[in-house]
């Protein structure tokens, strides 16, 4: 009898999520993402009410990113060397300390503001980015090790739905909490979430850490993260593509003032514009999860890199609220496409023992644009004006994607079902 055709394994969208570690620490992401997002929209439209000037609101970004780019490399290189969970505890720790200074900042009666300005918020946005440097490679690499290597790409797409579901959570809840009941109750709720995250935390096992090298100087560990990134053309093209994609299309930072003058919505509004880019992130992840961009990868990043920036453009020309928010919908749409396939790469082309490390380059690039962007975004408008800053940051980001397909061409080319 001739032997029958063995059909290959149906794709299970759910795989990932039948890890019980996973689940936990998923949920935890998902509730410390609803934290720090929350704590954004706070600290942006207590800014915005104290100072009424776009510039103070791109210096928040400036006061997170640069603590944040100083301590990056060696906050991977703690993700590499000591346990992962303990580090991701501490530093949460260290966020909700800074909200609670947050907290007792806002207490009329204690004068704190009245008497020093906004420094003192300056402040604990920078302790916030030192954290966030920490959190973010422990994150990265703990994460990985609660899975096999075949279910990277499913958890990926997870990951970046649920961080997603938090950020449209996190924008929607702070700007209602806050317009309603002001900016005492929402920062109390922002604790709330830290201190429930925390306990979720506490109930993953501990991960044995890899094998490290004996003999390495500090040095030498510190700068490996980098020379691997630089080294490689698809990791190194995915994160340029991103860092200053986001670096010059973002308008999150702007959002207060087109909530206040140029759409009439108050602080309920801004949140849903906060959270109108995660919805459609969200959207996308879901379509993701059951089609997985493997073959092509590289050609749908940029197709999804390009849409971001038309989207932004369209954003900034329009006077509709409700447009706007579709627009800023689509813009998270299509940003995602690159998220969900440079955070695979990352997984799939590091080796374990330097996870941490190189999760730290991506922060540099990735995560840290988000705040140098916003402080771009403050100044071309203060030297711009506000439409005109944001429809040169989205034709800018246009610019950068082609310059990058012509001279990354492995990037282009990128199939990841080749390297699995």
């Amino acid at each position: 009898m001739a032997d029958q055709e063995i059909s290959p394994p149906k794709h299970d969208a759910f795989a990932v999520l039948k890890v019980r570690d996973f689940r936990l620490f998923l949920t935890f992401r998902f509730f410390t993402t609803i934290a720090f997002q929350m704590q954004g929209i706070i600290v942006a439209w207590q800014m915005y009410e104290l100072t009424k000037d776009p510039l103070a609101l791109g210096l928040i970004g400036l006061a997170e990113a640069l603590p944040n780019i100083s301590v990056a490399l060696f906050a991977g290189h703690a993700a590499d060397r000591y346990n992962r969970k303990r580090i991701i505890l501490l530093f949460t720790l260290v966020f909700l300390t800074g909200t609670s200074m947050l907290f007792l900042f806002s207490i009329n009666s204690l004068g704190i503001i009245a008497t020093l300005g906004v420094l003192p918020i300056y402040l604990v946005v920078a302790i916030s980015g030192i954290s966030r440097a920490f959190l973010y490679p422990s994150i990265i690499a703990l994460m990985a090790q609660l899975i096999p290597r075949h279910l990277y790409l499913n958890s990926s797409t997870w990951s970046s739905t649920t961080w997603h579901i938090g950020a449209i959570t996190g924008p929607a809840l702070g700007g209602l909490i806050y317009g309603f009941f002001g900016v005492r109750v929402a920062y109390l709720s922002v604790l709330f979430f830290l201190i429930l995250a925390l306990l979720l935390l506490s109930f993953v096992k501990n991960r044995q850490m890899p094998t490290q090298e004996s003999g390495e100087s500090l040095y030498k560990r510190l700068s490996s993260g980098l020379k691997f990134v630089f080294k490689n053309q698809i990791l190194f093209g995915t994160m340029s593509l991103d860092m200053f994609a986001v670096l010059f299309g973002g308008a999150t930072a702007m959002l207060p003032i087109f909530a206040a003058e140029v759409l009439f919505v108050g602080p309920q509004g801004l949140g849903l514009l906060r959270a109108a880019p995660m919805v459609g992130a969200v959207m996308m992840s879901l379509i993701l999860a059951y089609r997985p961009p493997m073959v092509n990868a590289g050609r749908y990043m940029i197709i999804g890199v390009t849409g971001f920036g038309l989207s932004i453009i369209c954003f900034a020309l329009s006077r509709n609220f409700y447009l706007s928010l579709s627009l800023l919908m689509l813009s998270g749409l299509f940003d995602n496409i690159s998220v969900i396939i440079r955070a695979t790469a990352l997984q799939l082309l590091t080796p374990d023992e330097m996870r941490g490390r190189v999760a730290s380059v991506n922060s540099i690039f990735i995560g840290s644009s988000n705040e140098i962007g916003s402080f771009e975004s403050g100044l071309a408008a203060k030297i711009m004006g506000l439409v005109p800053s944001v429809i040169f940051g989205g034709a800018m980001t246009l610019v950068v994607v082609g310059v990058t397909a012509r001279m990354a061409p492995l990037l282009r080319h990128l199939n990841l079902k080749s390297i699995r």
